[in-house]
């Protein structure tokens, strides 16, 4: 936690993003979410008040956002490969 408050001591910030974990994949599923959200909201105030759209469409995409596609982005992590750095043991 102490290495995302800067002391003033590092002036690159490359040091800071090394620590993080979060792939490619990772932000891809983010940014994901974050359109199904968008789109969810937009598709919700653009149908009429009890329309199909509004009523059942809209909250797929929401809940598929809010639900499944943020923390799957939060909790998903690349599985590196084993090495063989000791095969005798």
């Amino acid at each position: 936690m102490n290495k995302l408050f800067h002391n003033g001591d590092e002036i690159s910030s490359g040091k800071l993003f090394e620590t993080w974990s979060f792939s490619q994949t990772n932000y891809m599923l983010f940014s994901a979410g974050i359109l199904f959200i968008i789109l969810g909201y937009i598709v919700m105030a653009s149908g009429d008040t009890y329309s199909f759209q509004s009523l059942t469409v809209a909250p797929i995409m929401l809940f598929i956002g809010y639900m499944i596609l943020i923390p799957a982005a939060l909790i998903y992590k690349e599985q590196k490969p084993e090495s063989n750095d000791n095969p005798g043991s």
